[in-house]
Order: structure tokens, then sequence, then C-alpha cells
């Protein structure tokens, strides 16, 4: 993991200005979504009492636990860490949205397909356990030796069994829109049109493959009616024109989205005090870029 300096982390949510469209024909609907926290990559480190005090004082309302992360929210964790890591989300009144696993299931080898499928499953019963809503899951890639139709209908036939798992226990599969030509909006319609089970959504996730001509709005148009989640990244992009976040929100917003757009900055701050006042200056830029 990449460590910065204090100046050089602070600088990602610095911008002031932005060059998007204000979009103000529809600046006096509520904002029914709110912010929340992947903790990849700027939580990692922390462990969740330091996690869940962060989000208390920055006003961040959800976590999203990615696994691998000191956090310690694994399939691993027994009956009673289990009701403990409940509690400590309960006691500090942040939701626990739910798990990032890593689960993919666009390889060409059948057993390692198996084994995600598998490994899904045990975080559908953590989620359950803690009392969140889904489990976020990715593709990552196309393999170069099969056809490009092929591995998309593989990874929307297996998300079915996935999505089977996580209707029986009132839990979501967001699917990460992600992986080098797996991120492809079209791409992302056809596994989930390969899919169709309605326990089995879309994670949104902010790709420069989201933008055409400087705008989100027609693969948003494209993937809107499976979206579930929203990860969300360096927001001074907006202002450098790399990617339109004021616009994405407003589309939210248009659209009824009422859940979270959860940061997922791949940066890790060289203490906690840095990573409290990013989040802060975060907090501030988003509130502006959201409310439009």
């Amino acid at each position: 993991m990449n460590t910065l300096h204090r100046r050089q982390f602070l600088a990602a949510a610095a911008a002031t200005t932005f060059g998007a469209p204000s979009f103000a024909a529809d600046a006096k609907k509520p904002l029914a979504f709110q912010l929340g926290l992947v903790t990849y990559n700027t939580a990692a480190q922390w462990d969740l009492p330091t996690i869940l005090k962060v989000c208390k004082d920055v006003g961040i309302a959800a976590v999203e636990c990615r696994t691998t992360h000191k956090h310690g929210v694994e399939p691993t964790l027994s009956p009673e860490q289990r009701k403990d890591v409940r509690k400590q989300f309960a006691d500090s009144g942040i939701v626990f949205w739910g798990c990032g696993s890593t689960c993919e299931f666009h390889a060409v080898d059948p057993a390692v397909v198996k084994k995600n499928i598998e490994d899904c499953k045990r975080f559908v019963e953590l989620v359950k356990d803690l009392g969140g809503k889904g489990v976020k899951v990715r593709p990552n890639g196309l393999p170069k030796d099969k056809p490009v139709e092929k591995t998309l209908e593989q990874i929307g036939k297996s998300l079915i069994e996935c999505g089977k798992v996580a209707a029986d226990n009132d839990i979501e599969i967001c699917v990460e829109v992600h992986g080098p030509g797996t991120s492809l909006p079209v791409h992302a319609k056809a596994y989930m049109e390969h899919c169709g089970h309605p326990s089995v959504g879309l994670t949104w996730n902010s790709n420069a493959t989201d933008v055409e001509d400087g705008s989100v709005k027609k693969s948003f148009e494209m993937l809107k009616k499976w979206i579930r989640s929203c990860h969300i990244n360096d927001l001074e992009n907006d202002a450098n024109g790399k990617y339109p976040y004021r616009e994405l929100f407003s589309l939210l917003r248009e659209n009824d989205y009422k859940r979270y757009t959860m940061i997922e900055v791949g940066k890790t701050p060289p203490s906690v005090d840095v990573g409290l006042a990013f989040l802060k200056e975060y907090k501030a830029l988003w509130t502006k870029l959201a409310n439009g």
C-alpha cells in the first residue's frame, strides 16, 4: 500500500471550483442518499473501533468492510465475534452496509469459479449475521483465450447461484463494475442480463470507462435499473474534467437513489489524524457536489 505525505493526501480533497454543469433543474430535489466509506484503502490499516470513531466524527453514515483489511470482518469470525462486531456497529450508530469481497467469476478453470461461488456464500452468511445488506463481488477481467461473450455469460450464470443464496438470507449481491474489459458498461449490461436474478444488482464504480464526451448519462441510463450501491473516488476529478461527479450525483437524485455513495479512494494515510482530516475535507466537497 502506498503512503502519502500529509500535504499530498489532503490535496486530494482541496478542489473548490467545478467545471461541470449546474443541473439546476433538479437542484430542489431532496438529497436521499448519504455518504459511506469502503475501507479500501483509506481505512485499510485501521481497526474497527477506529473506523467507527472516525466515521462518527466526520459524519459518514455507513461502512463497507473490504476483505483482507485490519478491521478483521471476515467469514472466519466465530459466532461470538460476529455478535461483538454487530454490537459495535449498533452502539456507534454507523450502518454496517456489507462486505466487499473479492469473489470473481470470470476464470477459465471451472474449479476456480466454483470456489469463488462458495466463498461468496460464506460472505452472505456473514453479512446476514452482522445485520448488513450486501455482498460486493466483482469480475476482474476478460481471459484472452476465451470468447468475450462466453465469459460474460459465465459471469452472469455464476451470479444466479449467488443470488439464490442471497435471497434465502435476505441479502443482496452487488456486482462491482470492475476490471479490464469487464468494467465497460455494455459488458456489465450483458452479464446482468445473463443473470436476471432479482437479488443481484450492480455497484456503480465511477470508472473512466463510464465517461463519453464528458458525460456519464449514457452509461448510467444503460445500467440504472440494476444499481444497488455506488463507489466514488477522487472527487477533484469533477473539477479537472476527468469524471463528472456533479452529474452523477444529479442522476442519482433524479432516480431516487436512497442508499450510499461509498468513498473508495486508493490512498492510505500515514496516520489516523491525517485520514480524519482528509475525510472531513472529502465530506465537505461531497456535500457541495451531491447537492448540486
